[in-house]
């Protein structure tokens, strides 16, 4: 599995569409219709080893092979956004 995943980075390079041609066909995971995209999420809402990629790494570029739970991964970063602060945040 990670030689496959290698290869698959390799084939990719930085390249978002190609990322998304090789997850409509190669990736078990549901957001393959959507060529791997899993929209926007916050710290904490995927598994600790996501977290410690998408949190810490630059967008634009692909990283992996990452293991978890769920199985082995290459993860295309996108874009950042930074969450606005609510009223209730600030003691508001």
């Amino acid at each position: 599995v990670m030689q496959q995943m290698e290869a698959y980075k390799a084939e990719i390079g930085d390249d978002a569409d190609k990322f998304a041609e090789i997850a409509k066909t190669a990736s078990i995971c549901p957001s393959r219709k959507k060529g791997g995209d899993l929209g926007y999420f916050t710290r904490g809402k995927m598994v600790k080893e996501f977290d410690a990629v998408v949190f810490e790494e630059q967008p634009g570029a692909v990283y992996g092979p990452v293991r978890s739970d769920f199985g082995t991964h290459l993860i295309f970063i996108h874009s950042c956004q930074i969450p606005k602060e609510r009223k209730d945040d600030m003691g508001i």
